[in-house]
């Protein structure tokens, strides 16, 4: 660890006299939940998109100028197409004849398999139009990679994880359109003595021989093991080699399970590799996080490595001289007009949210599933461990409305109004309790808190005038926190927002929403 140390030091005081003390940036890169990040660069823009699971919008993307500070711009698709059912993994961005492609993983509505999809656009930013299935194969197709090889379009996904059988990374020529396979699949690697499989691929073809970069191990929740290994072979026919030394990239003290990314070159034809890993304190709480890294290859054995060593960078030299990282302090929204920004996203397979601005407010209600004992939850990614979240509620009816730290319909706890009692409650298992409750004292607005610590830990408050805080502690707590590490599920982050639960004639009414990193 005093290696480690001494490196990022020495890093920082380089770069201060090429550049300034601005000349190293900090991972995460794209904080907060998104995992299986891919990312492409076109006439100087970099494009990223990254799973987005069971939330919806679908797909988020995101555009940088310099691979270090990401806009969020939207989503790969606003709606759900009729023939998509869930589990949205995976996407892959390439771009040719002036037109973006998006290649996806979902499960199709109509028997639940896994497929790979195809959309294209000619502005990311409105939106994409989709040509559905371009690969089904087996029980499961996953993870699509397009590699262009000397003119010809490779296709490659992960084959046979639910078969009983070794899992396979598959190729197969691609038509020169990008929307349909040509040929017959074939075998780029089988069998690897890792456990928990191979996935993520991605692949680059640098002095005469085609690199294929893959991630093994599991991939998600608390017991993950994934790294990043490479194998390489003279054409795609192979045979592909696996490095002696791997993996090339694995967890350490600071963050752990890394892999499943995407090599792009920047200016200067250095080569960056932007995947994810989950930090190590904040660990399942925070979600699989984007970070980027530099690969450089080694003159006499022609292999590649990471810059800093086969863990993930803490702090590196930023790509360009004069690149400032910009630093998140939170979310504010005081609903002033529509739309919806951007980063409130909701779990599209429990409830379908109904949303209206009205002088200033937002007007919150939905329609729930059957067995949704929750309610519509408007919620966003937490990029840190420890914030607190906070709104006004404007109205009085019925309905509870308030504040909610969201896993999964399922799994949730939070803090509401309803009437003219103030409740904190949970959903666990699928059962729902209620944990403690007040009478408010007057009419008019009121103010909710939670406070989260370390991603779970959580106190809730209340209060009449957004001053004075009282605490509302769940009944028979020995400690001042509740403790809600069963929230996250196994491949995405808990996270925390709005919610509504009432008849669509009662819905909640929102002032504004802030959540704060301490």
């Amino acid at each position: 660890m005093m290696k480690r140390w001494w490196l990022l030091i020495l890093v920082a005081f380089v770069n201060v006299g090429i550049a300034g003390p601005e000349a190293t940036y900090r991972n995460p890169v794209i904080a907060g939940d998104c995992a299986d990040p891919t990312v492409i660069c076109v006439d100087g823009t970099f494009y990223a998109a990254g799973t987005s699971s069971e939330w919806a919008p679908h797909y988020p993307l995101y555009t940088s100028r310099d691979l270090v500070n990401w806009d969020h711009i939207g989503y790969v698709f606003d709606e759900k197409p009729d023939w998509m059912l869930s589990s949205f993994w995976a996407p892959e961005l390439y771009y040719m004849d002036e037109t973006f492609y998006v290649y996806y993983t979902v499960k199709r509505a109509s028997d639940g398999i896994s497929c790979i999809g195809v959309a294209t656009s000619k502005d990311p930013a409105r939106g994409f139009t989709d040509h559905g299935v371009v690969v089904e194969w087996g029980k499961e197709a996953i993870d699509a990679f397009v590699f262009d090889d000397n003119g010809q379009l490779y296709m490659t996904w992960k084959a046979y994880g639910l078969d009983r059988r070794p899992i396979e990374l598959l190729a197969c020529k691609l038509s020169p359109d990008g929307l349909s396979l040509q040929g017959e699949p074939f075998t780029l690697l089988k069998d690897d003595t890792a456990p928990g499989g191979m996935e993520g691929q991605c692949l680059v073809r640098h002095d005469g021989m085609v690199y294929l970069f893959y991630s093994a191990g599991g991939c998600c929740g608390r017991g993950c093991s994934y790294h990043v290994r490479v194998a390489r072979a003279r054409t795609m026919a192979g045979p592909f080699v696996r490095y002696e030394r791997n993996p090339i990239l694995e967890g350490d003290d600071d963050w752990i399970c890394s892999g499943h990314g995407t090599l792009v070159q920047s200016r200067g034809e250095r080569y960056f590799y932007l995947y994810h890993a989950y930090h190590k304190r904040d660990n399942v709480y925070t979600g699989r996080q984007g970070l980027l890294d530099e690969l450089l290859w080694d003159e006499v054995s022609g292999w590649p490595y990471f810059r800093y060593g086969p863990h993930p960078s803490v702090q590196a030299a930023v790509p360009w001289p004069g690149t400032v990282q910009g630093r998140e302090s939170g979310i504010r929204d005081d609903f002033d007009q529509a739309p919806l920004p951007v980063h409130w996203q909701w779990d599209f397979r429990h409830c379908e949210p109904s949303v209206r601005f009205e002088n200033g407010n937002l007007i919150l209600s939905g329609q729930v599933q059957d067995g949704n004992l929750t309610g519509t939850a408007l919620t966003v990614r937490p990029t840190q461990g420890d914030y607190e979240m906070t709104t006004e509620v404007v109205n009085r009816n019925s309905a509870a409305k308030g504040l909610v730290l969201y896993g999964d319909a399922g799994q949730t706890v939070g803090i509401t109004c309803a009437g003219d009692k103030v409740q904190t409650w949970q959903v666990r298992q699928n059962n729902r309790s209620l944990m403690s409750e007040t009478t408010l004292p007057e009419r008019g607005t009121v103010f909710l808190r939670i406070a989260v610590q370390h991603g779970h830990l959580c106190r809730f408050y209340w209060s009449m005038d957004n001053r004075r805080w009282q605490e509302l502690k769940p009944a028979g707590q020995g400690t001042p926190f509740f403790d809600a590490a069963y929230l996250p599920p196994w491949d995405r982050s808990a996270r925390p927002g709005l919610i509504h639960r009432g008849a669509l004639t009662d819905p909640a009414c929102f002032g504004w929403f802030r959540l704060r990193y301490e």
